[in-house]
């Protein structure tokens, strides 16, 4: 899956608050490594998985090999609808 950058943030600006956590405790990652992946850059207390960035328009091209993360925001964010 392929998205920009900004509307990955997007994604992100939308969820409830703690839906960070919960996707953290339903996938079974350390909360940072979340925050990673929507774009924070604290390596040190977590990783970044299954996502590739290449600069570019709109923040660039995000290309997602692990689409977990996302498909569970996704899952969040319909279910608030």
């Amino acid at each position: 899956m392929n998205i920009t950058y900004s509307e990955l943030r997007e994604i992100k600006h939308k969820l409830p608050t703690g839906s960070i956590t919960r996707i953290a405790k339903e996938l079974q990652l350390d909360e940072q490594t979340v925050r990673n992946y929507f774009g924070a850059q604290k390596y040190a207390n977590g990783e970044v998985v299954g996502l590739h960035r290449e600069p570019g328009p709109a923040g660039g091209i995000v290309q997602i090999e692990d689409e977990r993360i996302i498909n569970l925001a996704m899952k969040i964010l319909n279910q608030q609808n």
